[in-house]
């Protein structure tokens, strides 16, 4: 049975715990000048303790060693999605004609922003970004900013965006 490392890590906290609670109680019984029947020959037990620390602290950094490659993979597998992404509603605005405008509209609405905040944002007024609007659903043939949103969320989902080759590495499609 393979350990999850959650639960070596749980594991490695009740040792530690564990190691951290004897050391406290015989540094208290030898600051203090009392010496239990239990702990006055335990040379051998402190020591086994004391490599049960040092091992724990091993395995934390291969943990933390392991965790940080996974995510530095995940990372790269986002910006490989997100570039891919990025390229297939650059097509799409291409397919469709869209003026650099009218791109720079489509992309603030799949964004989520509303008209009067895309018209702050280019500097213009409302008017002019709701014909651009017009102009982008039109040429998209869709009904609206759900419709388009929607269009490249099909798009998103229809195909991996990251394909995982045989050998265990990935590539964009």
């Amino acid at each position: 049975m393979k350990l999850s490392q959650t639960s070596l890590l749980w594991l490695l906290l009740v040792v530690q715990a564990v190691c951290a609670a004897f050391f406290m109680t015989d540094a208290v019984l030898d600051w203090t000048g009392g010496e239990s029947a239990g702990f006055r020959h335990l040379h051998s037990f402190e020591l086994a303790l004391a490599l049960a620390l040092i091992a724990g602290l091993a395995a934390t950094v291969a943990l933390i060693r392991s965790q940080n490659r996974r995510v530095s993979q995940m990372q790269r597998q986002l910006s490989v999605a997100q570039g891919a992404f990025a390229q297939l509603i650059d097509a799409q605005f291409s397919d469709w004609n869209l003026s650099e405008a009218e791109r720079d509209v489509a992309l603030l609405s799949i964004k989520g922003l509303s008209i009067a905040e895309i018209a702050q944002l280019r500097q213009t007024k409302e008017g002019t970004i709701k014909a651009q609007s017009a102009a982008v659903y039109r040429k998209a043939g869709v009904a609206g900013r759900l419709q388009l949103l929607s269009f490249f969320i099909d798009e998103l989902l229809s195909e991996p965006l990251v394909k995982h080759r045989a050998d265990g590495s990935n590539s964009a499609p």
